[in-house]
């Protein structure tokens, strides 16, 4: 079986270093434009999986749309960015100064975010819907799969199935 893990294309409050979790963002255009440039160039034989499974917000779909135009998508609600809760859309020049956020940092990431997720759950539901979906890949004799999720779901996994290296 071969599997990819594809981080979704950025937008704007990427760009920003927002902290956008549940936030429903579209991608940039540029980087739709910038694709399809080096796709032109490449003149390769691309991979293409039988099948896409993506988190349920937009960047995700957008993105595996333009990596794979046509190819089935899955959605996978436990596969969404975790929720920053009072963070969320806010990076950390505007959060400087706030005693939660300075609390969190504090913490090294490890506390719940503060009217949001905790990050241990966060990871869990992030390696339960990934072993969810694989067993349905298994079972349904799929070869070749490619997940278009999140950095920090990404991550997640990785962690789980190589703690040594994280």
């Amino acid at each position: 079986m071969e599997i990819e893990l594809i981080r979704h294309f950025a937008t704007e409050g990427n760009l920003e270093k927002r902290y956008i979790g549940v936030t429903d963002e579209e991608i940039k255009a540029e980087f739709v434009l910038e694709h399809t440039l080096k796709k032109e160039e490449n003149g390769r034989e691309e991979w293409k999986p039988e099948l896409v499974i993506v988190s349920p917000l937009r960047r995700c779909r957008q993105t595996a749309e333009i990596l794979f135009p046509g190819a089935e998508q899955v959605v996978c609600e436990q596969m969404r960015e975790c929720d920053f809760g009072l963070f969320e859309g806010k990076n950390y020049q505007e959060l400087t100064g706030n005693p939660k956020y300075q609390s969190w940092i504090d913490s090294g990431g490890t506390k719940a975010f503060p009217g949001g997720e905790d990050p241990m759950e966060f990871r869990k539901r992030c390696v339960c819907g990934f072993e969810q979906m694989m067993e349905k890949m298994i079972k349904g004799k799929r070869k070749k799969i490619a997940f278009v999720v999140h950095g920090g779901t990404i991550m997640s996994v990785m962690e789980a199935f190589d703690p040594e290296k994280k």
